[in-house]
């Protein structure tokens, strides 16, 4: 249960409709409207803490009150809006964001100019082929392209519209719609991630089991517990990339 939880961005959910609940039931038995909306919005606050990073425990706990400031009748809304209406954000978000891709990052982008060392720590050779693995709008294929403009660029991406998107802003690599984990990373020179610390033993294990010797991984901030980096580097004030050569060490049995 504690692991449901902390699967992102279920907490949020949960919290959301858990303070509605409660606003709604302290209003019904007449409690005062001053009363139900701090004792609602202070359980969004305690239940922020189940997000595990700092922008997360703001979204979980302003949730409630935006929600609540967007509905109240005196802006014009409410009386404006069909009670459905209020499904069309959770939609968007399912369509942008997959139940079976709630385990991995949301859109973390990357900067434009964090991957330009690593040519200098992980030489390719031309027509390379260069997987992002959750591309999301494609600024990985982008800071990929600045560092290899000869290298051959795929990205994947399971949510359709991202994927379209992205597709849209890098016509020059192929995307496909896919599961970053079911799909092989056999065959590909290097495989670049920017994911969060939770995805990063998935990472490696899919790494060790699928690289070719001599290929590698590359995970921008996050660092890989358990093995070697073969290298990292980073801009002038940018994030730490992480450099894994294939077969990677320090795993048992290597």
């Amino acid at each position: 249960m504690r692991k449901l939880l902390s699967t992102w961005p279920l907490p949020a959910i949960l919290t959301w409709a858990s303070a509605w609940l409660l606003f709604r039931q302290l209003l019904g038995q007449g409690a005062a409207l001053h009363t139900a909306l701090g004792t609602a919005t202070a359980l969004g606050v305690a239940l922020s803490l189940l997000g595990n990073t700092w922008w997360r425990r703001v979204l979980i706990a302003a949730g409630f009150p935006l929600s609540l400031a967007l509905s109240l009748p005196s802006l014009g809304l409410a009386a404006t809006l069909p009670a459905w209406a209020w499904l069309v954000p959770l939609l968007l978000l399912l369509a942008v964001y997959p139940l079976n891709a709630w385990r991995d990052a949301p859109l973390y982008p990357t900067p434009a100019q964090a991957l330009d060392s690593l040519p200098q720590h992980a030489p390719l050779p031309a027509g390379a082929r260069v997987l992002d693995a959750g591309c999301g709008l494609g600024h990985g294929l982008k800071a990929l392209r600045r560092a290899y403009p000869q290298a051959q660029l795929h990205g994947l991406e399971w949510s359709w519209p991202l994927r379209w998107l992205c597709a849209m802003r890098c016509p020059w690599a192929q995307v496909r719609r896919t599961d970053i984990w079911a799909a092989h990373w056999s065959g590909y020179d290097m495989v670049y991630l920017f994911q969060r610390p939770e995805s990063m033993p998935r990472a490696v294990a899919k790494a060790h089991a699928e690289l070719s010797p001599g290929a590698w991984l590359v995970s921008l901030e996050f660092e890989a517990q358990g093995i070697k980096p073969s290298a990292q580097c980073s801009e002038s004030g940018g994030k730490m990339v992480w450099l894994y050569q294939a077969p990677l060490n320090g795993l048992s049995g290597d």
